[in-house]
């Protein structure tokens, strides 16, 4: 980052906050045998798929209620969106993107993050346009208004393929969803995927209702825009096919064909990126969790008609929205660990589909309501949590605080390991005055995301001609890169210093270490 860039650090009373140094730089729900998505020709909502059974929800939720669950999402997003003015690692990278020049933009995504490119390259858009505005709003509303859109098409599909009830529940269900709660206020990229994929999936049942060339243009079209966002996206081709009947495989053959053959470029560079992947472990709780939520969509599903095969039927869209792009994903994990809950974050949709067809099918209104009501008071502690400074695995702007309380003029810095130092990119005032001990070129100079560091022996060299270290590492328990430039860090500082104060912040610990007795 040039120098005289980047966040103004306030006192320690007035807090860190990346917004203030940021100003700078017909009513029917008849039943029929085929599903069908309405024409183009038609402003009647398409008759439902799902059998009414006695004393199911009847009647015809009215226009502005169908807004109701779009609404909602928005509230839920803009709800304490600012996180306390605090951003997680993935958000200061987003953040740092953003602000390189496009030739720096462009050349470092050659080296690094390809699969982000165009989230970076949107993002450094809307900063150079609203650059005077609250940044930290510029970086997440995107993915509030993204997970409102993606809302709106959960309840066409709903719509569309189970009734306008249906859809209405699914769209509830949706915005409810603690990932989809989470990710609303992310400054990443996968709500606008989320969206982009639901989209795609409506246009892809009406592309077969209407078998309408231009409408399969607009699904390869949305497909590719959410596959260059994020290459995983190309993993809901996989539950697309599922859905699609027999005689319409071929338009969606090379339709596919085409959003992978324009994804190609990306992931070939991005092939090439595997380290950028390499901290992926085998997460016991998100397979767990996945499980739970398969089970969940497996016993709907179960409730609910199966097709004729001859058009899209929820039942099989839903399932294979929800499963096939985590399970292929988990089963190329057992190669290479990729299985990450967000990267398949659009499954969410299959999910709420399934719940809202199948509480229109057996729901009575007062039992829905009563479902509805503990719901609701179940996810009030997980929905605080999320807009709370420690719902992420770490908080940038409070280590950047601690860093520039223990820090003196003069001191080393070292991070350990050195990916950390993406914590103090968003606030280089924290660091100002200390010495990166091991920095050769930083992120910007080196085109990378976390700049470059000096050979062992002269990390060890400047370590040696330092009085004192501040540290900024994981918290404990964490596993230790085994890389000869943080065994030497480690190495030295445990043989010529000792630790004089430890302070944690969240996901980090800053320690400052000095020569024996000069505590």
């Amino acid at each position: 980052m040039a120098p005289g860039t980047g966040l103004r650090i306030n006192p320690p009373a007035a807090g860190l906050d990346i917004s203030e140094s940021l100003r700078r730089h017909p009513a029917d729900d008849t039943h029929v045998r085929e599903p069908v998505i309405a024409t183009a020709q038609s402003l009647r909502p398409a008759p439902t798929a799902i059998a009414r059974l006695p004393g199911a929800v009847t009647g015809r939720p009215g226009p502005l209620l169908m807004l109701l669950p779009v609404l909602l999402t928005l509230a839920l997003g803009l709800w304490g969106v600012r996180r306390g003015g605090s951003l997680w690692r993935d958000e200061a990278v987003t953040y740092d993107m953003a602000h390189r020049s496009l030739p720096d933009l462009w050349a470092t995504l050659g080296n690094a993050d390809a699969v982000h490119g165009t989230y970076y390259l949107l993002m450094h858009a809307l900063y150079a346009v609203f650059g005077g505005a609250d940044p930290l709003l510029v970086m997440r509303l995107p993915s509030v208004l993204a997970t409102a859109a993606a809302t709106a098409g959960v309840i066409r599909l709903g719509h569309g393929l189970a009734g306008p009830r249906a859809g209405l529940l699914a769209g509830f269900v949706f915005a409810l969803l603690p990932p989809v709660q989470e990710y609303a206020q992310e400054g990443r990229s996968y709500a606008v995927v989320c969206a982009l994929v639901v989209w795609a999936t409506y246009a892809l049942v009406r592309a077969v209702a209407t078998r309408n060339a231009m409408v399969w243009v607009g699904y390869g079209t949305l497909m590719l825009a959410a596959c260059l966002l994020h290459e995983f996206a190309v993993l809901a081709l996989a539950a697309h096919v599922c859905a699609v009947p027999s005689a319409d495989r071929r338009g969606w053959a090379v339709t596919a064909a085409s959003v992978v053959l324009g994804l190609a470029p990306v992931a070939i560079l991005s092939t090439g990126q595997s380290q950028q992947v390499g901290w992926i472990g085998f997460d016991t709780v998100s397979y767990v969790t996945f499980a739970a939520v398969a089970a969940l969509g497996l016993a709907c599903a179960r409730v609910l008609p199966r097709g004729t095969g001859r058009t899209v039927d929820l039942r099989t869209l839903a399932l294979a929205l929800l499963v096939a792009p985590a399970a292929l994903l988990m089963l190329v994990s057992v190669f290479q660990p990729l299985y990450v809950d967000r990267y398949v974050l659009y499954g969410n949709a299959g999910l709420a589909l399934l719940v809202g067809a199948a509480l229109h099918r057996f729901g009575r209104l007062g039992r829905v309501r009563v479902a509805a009501a503990a719901t609701v008071l179940a996810l009030i502690p997980g929905t605080l949590h999320l807009r709370d400074t420690a719902s992420r695995v770490d908080d940038v702007t409070a280590i950047a605080r601690t860093v520039q309380e223990m820090g003196e003029p003069g001191d080393g810095i070292l991070y350990m390991p050195l990916r950390r130092r993406v914590w103090s990119l968003p606030y280089p005032q924290s660091v100002a005055g200390l010495r990166d001990l091991a920095l050769a070129r930083g992120p910007h100079a080196s085109h990378t995301l976390y700049g470059t560091e000096v050979p062992p022996s002269d990390i060890r060299a400047r370590m040696l001609a330092t009085p004192r270290i501040v540290t900024v590492r994981d918290p404990a328990g964490q596993p230790l890169d085994a890389f000869a430039g943080e065994a030497i860090k480690r190495n030295v500082l445990k043989a010529h210093f000792e630790e004089c104060a430890t302070r944690k912040a969240h996901g980090a610990r800053v320690t400052v270490y000095a020569r024996p007795g000069e505590c």
